[in-house]
């Protein structure tokens, strides 16, 4: 089993998630199951049958929760020297294509959200950028070709 390196915050992030969905989410449903077999007929029963389905997507949510806090490894981000890319530092970049600045917290692939600035150390981007120094310039091969970045700083 491999772990998952997470940040304190996304670890509470996912039991607070995991929580939510098996006391209010789940006992919602319950009762929408409920509710839809008086109706009678289930066959023909759309109410029923869309609960049935949400039930399913629930169901499948908890286990992928439970499973991820199984493997979560706590990283605690220290504040010593900044001068290497480890996980939950924040990177600073310029992007040589589009000649922007742009900035990215490496996280765990469950805190990931990169239009927020947090983007995975799995992700191409996030595994390219570990362990480089400021001034080093980095490229990635993405989807759509090669991206090239400079480290500005790292926080």
């Amino acid at each position: 089993m491999d772990k998952m390196p997470i940040t304190q915050e996304g670890l509470e992030k996912l039991r607070q998630e995991l929580t939510h969905l098996e006391t209010v989410e789940r006992p919602m449903n319950i009762k929408a199951i409920a509710e839809a077999r008086s109706h009678g007929d289930l066959s023909e029963n759309a109410e029923y049958h869309a609960a049935k389905e949400r039930q399913s997507f629930l169901e499948g949510k908890i286990n992928e929760l439970k499973e991820a806090l199984g493997k979560a490894e706590v990283i605690r981000i220290d504040d010593g020297p900044s001068d290497r890319v480890v996980f939950g530092r924040t990177v600073l970049l310029y992007d040589v294509q589009t000649e922007e600045e742009v900035s990215y917290q490496l996280v765990g692939p469950y805190e990931s959200a990169p239009e927020n600035g947090r983007i995975s150390v799995e992700s191409p981007l996030g595994r390219g950028l570990i362990g480089r120094l400021v001034g080093d310039e980095v490229k990635i091969r993405i989807p759509r070709g090669i991206q090239e970045f400079e480290i500005l700083e790292i926080r």
